[in-house]
């Protein structure tokens, strides 16, 4: 793992930090630390969370080779790590607890507060590696690692299925899907009915920056049909390797039928026994 992002959104919700203050992006290679609480003039922290609950310094991140730990520096309270994308899955971290390995590809750290229900910040350790299958026989200096280690039941995934599904319908003069294209058309599924623009922007920039390592043009806006670099580069990638493929559309909501002289608008996509995609945020 080369490394994690810590994100500490904008005021607002659930999800507190700074009053007023810009959202705050970390990121953290390993060995290196980020410690988060309500700070003070001689105690900086790198994550400020201004609620009266959480302690000057409440605890820090620490960054390994392949994982990253929490401390909980309160003598009081517990913390929580969620794993937004399992099924209600979390970690209790108790008080005083040091380095506790945290096994999310994606979590939410929330700290109990007083104004509100909680503090949180989000932590993504976006190079996560498995085990080439068909090398698990052999011994262990033979095994290999995917280049690409994507998570198939991961919503980002269904967004780059999204991307791909033209192109694997051979709808070959129509320009990869635009962001209010990919909200619409995943609106159907069980797992996206609150998905918005912002989110699908930030799987696709997750998939080329992090999951896929893309060089390529930055976005100008979402409107429209035309063809963007970063996205035509995702797409290229994916189905050039095989990363994404025919049997990967049953993931997709059925497309919906608009006249009798419409061309066959479910080949493969949808269905009941689609897998829900899980989330990163929306």
């Amino acid at each position: 793992m080369s490394g994690i992002v810590v994100h500490l959104p904008r005021v607002g919700g659930d999800v507190a930090g700074a009053p007023g203050g810009a959202p705050v992006t970390l990121r953290l290679g390993p060995g290196e630390v980020a410690r988060f609480g309500r700070g003070s003039a001689t105690v900086p922290v790198e994550l400020r969370l201004d609620d009266e609950a959480v302690s000057r310094l409440a605890g820090e991140i620490r960054v390994t080779d392949d994982h990253w730990q929490l401390s909980n520096h309160s003598a009081t309270q517990s913390y929580l790590v969620e794993n937004p994308e399992g099924a209600g899955e979390y970690l209790r971290v108790p008080p005083r607890r040091a380095g506790a390995p945290i096994p999310f590809e994606f979590s939410r750290v929330v700290l109990p507060a007083r104004r509100g229900t909680t503090v949180a910040f989000q932590v993504f350790a976006p190079d996560h590696v498995y085990l080439d299958p068909d090398g698990m026989a052999g011994q262990w200096g033979s095994r290999t690692v995917m280049a690409y280690s994507l998570d198939e039941t991961a919503l980002y995934f269904l967004v780059l299925v999204a991307l791909c599904e033209p192109r694997l319908r051979d709808e070959s003069p129509v320009a990869v899907p635009t962001t209010p294209q990919i909200v619409e058309r995943l609106r159907g599924h069980a797992a996206c009915g609150g998905l918005k623009a912002r989110a699908v922007s930030s799987h696709i920039d997750y998939l080329a920056e992090e999951k896929m390592r893309i060089s390529a043009p930055p976005e100008h806006g979402c409107g429209g049909a035309r063809r963007n670099g970063k996205r035509e580069a995702l797409v290229g990638t994916a189905l050039r390797f095989g990363l994404v493929r025919e049997e990967h559309l049953v993931l997709l909501p059925p497309r919906a039928v608009t006249g009798p002289g419409d061309r066959e608008t479910d080949r493969t996509g949808g269905g009941d026994g689609a897998r829900p995609g899980r989330h990163i945020g929306k």
